[in-house]
């Protein structure tokens, strides 16, 4: 198992977050998994680039009839119209870089993955946030300059339609969960699977309770 833990403090966490982890991920080790630290496999700019720009263009065409028609476009969020919009100013070319750049880190990630068969990382790098808060505005004194990179640390997986599969980490000194994700190479579901249920075995975690803080 490669842990990515911060993507080499490219990606801000919140305090806690990463001791949590790394505390799930000595039970890995009690259950027969060799767990190192290597360092990020591909540049974390690189990832956001592509996937914002194929994110705001596939929004751009699944929303646009809707972002056109002035009686429907109240009902898409200012997210929403934000990547729209964004999605239709981007061109051809920009489209094709971005495409360019996902297809540089499959051949980084399979790279990869001829040396660890589990990349893990957190879920999240926020704990739970209260649900009148619409997005995180900044995470460890880093402000978030769109409404989803708080959520970051998804798009290694996401990005190359990768399985992944998240358990959960254990509670942070604030009573509140985290978790792990697991991620495979393409076709490795069955074993993301068995390696969860190994994990859920050894630790039980949904009879769990939380911490009184």
């Amino acid at each position: 198992m490669a842990w990515l833990a911060d993507w080499d403090a490219a990606l801000p966490m919140e305090d806690g977050i990463l001791s949590v982890c790394e505390a799930a991920l000595d039970v890995f080790g009690r259950i027969g998994c060799a767990v190192d630290r290597p360092g990020a496999p591909f540049s974390r700019d690189a990832l956001w680039y592509a996937w914002t720009a194929l994110r705001s263009w596939s929004i751009a065409a699944d929303l646009s009839e809707m972002y056109e028609d002035d009686a429907l476009r109240g009902h898409l969020k200012p997210e929403a119209i934000w990547e729209v919009e964004r999605g239709r100013a981007l061109s051809a070319l920009d489209v094709h870089a971005a495409s360019c750049v996902r297809s540089d880190w499959l051949r980084a990630a399979d790279a990869f993955f001829g040396n660890f068969d589990v990349l893990a990382l957190p879920t999240a790098q926020v704990w739970p946030f209260d649900k009148t808060l619409d997005w995180p505005k900044s995470i460890a004194g880093t402000s978030m300059d769109t409404y989803h990179r708080w959520m970051e640390v998804v798009i290694p997986a996401s990005l190359l339609g990768l399985p992944a599969v998240a358990v959960p980490a254990g509670f942070g000194a604030q009573g509140l969960p985290m978790g792990l994700q697991l991620i495979g190479r393409h076709g490795d579901d069955a074993m993301l699977l068995n390696l969860a249920e190994a994990y859920h075995r050894e630790t039980r975690w949904p009879g769990a309770r939380p911490p009184v803080p």
